[in-house]
């Protein structure tokens, strides 16, 4: 392509003749969107926290380097969209930014490792494949939203839903707390890992009941000697003394050492937002829930009308096969059938800041083909004091 972004071009006669300044510019643009967009694509993408749920790891205005080589980029499956753009083109509220009239196959090229538990990971919603959009252009998840007013309301309230491609769901942000073949628990808040406990890192928050001698919230001086300089992770009061707060595991040590009271704020009420959205069969909450093996490539499980509910929308949409059940029979493909071998890894991601995060508990698996790539540095943060120098270029653990 040397002669595209030569400096001089010749005329017939052979005299070169120098480009003009409006060409040298057109060329210069066009190779830097090209060499951008194949940085962009196949080697790291930037990324802004949007919201808490990964506080106190990552807090909302991180700016992130996504590495798409550590798992391996994943070669575009929709491949014709404008440049720098995700699914919406800017400035507009429903104007797709992307084609769907070529559509590709997943494959991800090879990587440099494979994604480990407790990976920091940024993927596709999977459940961003169908929703709503409100005037204004806002998204509204469908399947939430059928769940609690019903599919004629939302019809009626919303209109007809919309569906994007793998590539073009919602890009989201969370924790990997189990890996394919894993068999997962929440027990009172904390994670079991094939029965073992598995929160180990740092900065995991939950909400907590404090009450101090004194009875009064927990004073800011008490505050920033936990380097809490400010009051913001107080959530509320329940009763006259007692106090909640979002705290890590070494927030509470220091709680307790200085005579206060700490009991964990579980939530214990069924919900059949709580995946696999039955409370009869499972009648589990954000807190307490499992075990759920987690799908591995290629092994094969027995299911049945009790255990079909986990891994339905997996062989039904993940991997695209057709299911019904008839007279209490399971039908995969009109045949029947009484075992179903995976065909993709899937994984478990959970928010770091776990009372304050919809993650896979809500939403169940997220499939392999659904990763973007791993965390791995926050070139810029800024808070409500302005820049937050120290986190700016520390690699995200």
């Amino acid at each position: 392509m040397s002669f595209i972004f030569s400096k001089r071009s010749r005329t017939d006669s052979g005299v070169q003749r120098k480009k003009s300044k409006v060409r040298e510019w057109t060329e210069a643009a066009l190779f830097a969107i090209v060499a951008a967009t194949i940085i962009r694509m196949f080697i790291f993408e930037a990324y802004v926290i949007p919201s808490s749920s990964m506080e106190r790891t990552l807090l909302i205005h991180d700016y992130l380097f996504v590495s798409k080589i550590s798992y391996g980029p994943r070669i575009p499956m929709t491949p014709l969209a404008w440049p720098f753009t995700h699914h919406t083109l800017p400035f507009t509220k429903r104007t797709n930014a992307y084609s769907t009239a070529v559509q590709w196959q997943y494959h991800r090229l090879p990587g440099f490792s494979s994604l480990k538990r407790n990976d920091i990971v940024v993927f596709n919603y999977p459940c961003g494949d169908t929703l709503y959009k409100t005037t204004d252009g806002s998204d509204v998840d469908y399947y939430i939203t059928n769940l609690e007013i019903g599919l004629k309301a939302a019809l009626k309230q919303y209109g007809q839903p919309v569906y994007r491609p793998v590539d073009k769901r919602e890009n989201w942000i969370k924790r990997c707390v189990g890996i394919p073949g894993d068999t997962l628990r929440v027990i009172k808040g904390d994670v079991y890992i094939n029965g073992k406990p598995s929160d180990n890192h740092p900065f995991r928050l939950m909400a907590y009941n404090i009450k101090m001698p004194n009875y009064w919230p927990i004073g800011k001086d008490t505050l920033a000697q936990m380097g809490l300089p400010r009051n913001e992770y107080f959530t509320g009061s329940i009763d006259s003394g007692v106090y909640i707060y979002n705290f890590t595991p070494e927030n509470v040590k220091s709680i307790k050492a200085l005579g206060g009271e700490v009991k964990a704020d579980l939530r214990d009420r069924n919900s059949i937002r709580i995946f696999p959205f039955d409370t009869l069969k499972y009648p589990w909450n954000m807190d307490n829930l499992g075990p759920i093996y987690i799908p591995q490539q290629g092994v094969t499980i027995a299911i049945d009308t009790f255990n079909l509910p986990f891994y339905k929308r997996i062989i039904s949409t993940y991997e695209h096969n057709t299911l019904a059940v008839r007279n209490g029979k399971i039908f995969i493909n009109n045949q029947p059938a009484s075992s179903y071998t995976f065909k993709m890894n899937y994984y478990w991601m959970m928010g770091d800041n776990r009372h304050e995060s919809t993650d896979s508990r809500f939403w169940g698996f997220v499939p392999e083909d659904h990763l973007v790539g791993k965390a791995w540095l926050i070139w810029l943060s800024y808070g409500e004091g302005g820049l937050r120098w120290r986190r700016m270029f520390r690699l995200i653990k």
